[in-house]
């Protein structure tokens, strides 16, 4: 493995994950043609999923070949946890005019070296959430109930056992997903013989 503080070892491109706290640095060799250096200005802007005033604003820096994009640990760690959607902007800088030219996301994962970190999926805590209920229900089955005038509601065992498969498929596709990445052979592969 390269070592990753080197500019020079930079990966090419997006990252899809970050952990909140890292050092970060990608660059876009596929800018400079279009758009040189020393004439245009690339710019990331990032929001959180649901927005807030949480943006992230990341100006890229020009080398001759490529730009590059460097994301300090102090930084990163005031992202929150969650996916984020990012578009890049170029901006002339003769004329202030700006264009965006690309748009992804990433998602922001927590830091297990923080105090009281969840590591798990937004979809495995609301699986393990509803898991829960479904347990619990047999000490309450009440699907409605009136608390001073207020009318409460409950969802049925049949729509949360729903809500349940759904999450499970979720999780198990992150699985898929998870083990894919890290090289091994997940449960979605197929082994045939000839």
């Amino acid at each position: 493995m390269a070592n990753l503080f080197d500019a020079a070892n930079a990966p090419e491109g997006e990252p899809t994950e970050v952990v909140v706290g890292d050092f970060l640095q990608w660059k876009r060799s596929d800018l400079v043609s279009d758009y040189p250096t020393d004439q245009y200005t690339a710019t990331y802007v990032a929001r959180i999923t649901g927005g807030g005033s949480n943006e992230i604003q990341l100006e890229m820096t020009g080398h001759t070949s490529y730009y590059l994009a460097t994301v300090p640990s102090s930084e990163s760690e005031d992202f929150a946890v969650g996916e984020y959607h990012w578009q890049l902007e170029i901006v002339q800088d003769s004329s202030g005019n700006r264009i965006v030219v690309d748009i992804g996301d990433f998602e922001a994962i927590a830091d297990l070296d923080v105090n009281q970190a969840d590591p798990r999926t937004h979809a495995q805590i609301v699986l393990d959430k509803i898991e829960a209920v479904i347990e619990g229900r047999a000490d309450s089955d009440v699907l409605e109930y009136s608390i001073a005038g207020r009318e409460i509601k409950k969802m049925s065992v049949t729509e949360l056992m729903s809500w349940r498969n759904e999450y499970r498929k979720e999780v198990h596709q992150e699985k898929i997903k998870r083990d894919l990445k890290q090289g091994r052979k997940g449960s979605a592969t197929v082994k045939v013989r000839f």
